[in-house]
């Protein structure tokens, strides 16, 4: 009977332990979603509805004539549309998040697997390229742009994502294709396979979960940018759309609800992303795609 106490007392103990455990995170992840929520639920409220006193309020009349607004513009209220700016985004993020991504995999194949002379001071000065603050690059940047006849496009701010993107991608394929055994390569040289046949029947297949962590990294990283598009890009023809939401959030003129659809519409293709890719992303990052 004593043992019996004993284990029941213990049992409530942990019930304990988790029920405060469990209560902690979820008071953080509702002061997390608490500006979420505001963003969310204003987007979709009228003008009228937008103040201080009722913006914890769900909408009294739920609209979507602000993300309309937001995407098309409006000449009477003087603002551009983030429509054409969105899609700068698009065809930028996705040739700069493929290219560097299929770089950093080859990369990270070449450098894990295939030992050269030189082959760590390679690697080093890769991971130096990521320690390089942006801002200490700018003026040689845009000069480099400007003589290759780049400057101002969305062909030189794809190359330029592209080629800050390298290190990164280069650094988590590496230490993910670490893991594979050393022994798989051997029996396929045995075999008769060559360099790219090993990586393309061997490493590609394996490196799904390490390929959705960079992905990730590398969509959100570059949708997310600001630094490098507001710099290398001079006309809104060409500018992605968190330029266009910095300038549009900017303005005195636009309205509160506008702004906040604004904020949503650029927020979503990253966490539609992640959302897709959320599961693979933690396999990566579990088998070792971010271990150093």
């Amino acid at each position: 009977m004593k043992n019996e106490g004993l284990f029941a007392a213990k049992i409530k103990k942990i019930r304990m332990s988790r029920i405060i455990i469990y209560g902690i995170l979820i008071f953080f992840s509702i002061i997390y979603l608490i500006p979420i929520y505001i963003l969310f639920t204003t987007s979709v409220k009228s003008f009228k509805e937008v103040s201080l006193s009722r913006m914890w309020y769900f909408p009294m009349e739920f609209t979507l004539e602000n993300f309309k607004l937001v995407w098309v513009g409006s000449v009477e209220q003087g603002f551009n549309g983030l429509g054409r700016m969105f899609m700068n985004s698009i065809y930028v993020v996705i040739p700069a998040t493929v290219i560097s991504t299929s770089v950093g995999s080859l990369n990270g194949y070449v450098f894990s697997k295939w030992k050269f002379k030189y082959s760590n001071v390679i690697f080093s000065l890769f991971l130096f390229g990521m320690f390089i603050p942006y801002q200490s690059i700018l003026i040689p940047l845009v000069e480099t742009m400007r003589r290759i006849g780049l400057y101002g496009s969305l062909s030189g701010l794809i190359l330029a994502q592209i080629i800050y993107g390298i290190p990164i991608t280069t650094l988590i394929f590496r230490n993910y294709y670490a893991t594979i055994p050393t022994e798989l390569i051997e029996s396929a040289r045995m075999d008769g396979a060559n360099f790219f046949n090993i990586y393309r029947h061997i490493f590609l297949p394996l490196s799904i979960p390490a390929s959705a962590v960079v992905v990730i990294w590398q969509f959100t990283s570059i949708w997310n940018s600001y630094l490098f598009p507001v710099v290398l890009t001079t006309s809104p023809k060409v500018q992605p759309i968190t330029v266009g939401l910095v300038n549009f959030a900017g303005s005195y003129f636009i309205k509160w609800n506008i702004q906040m659809a604004g904020a949503v519409i650029t927020a979503l293709p990253a966490l539609i992303i992640f959302l897709l890719l959320g599961k693979l992303f933690i396999r990566g990052m579990m088998a070792g795609a971010i271990k150093g």
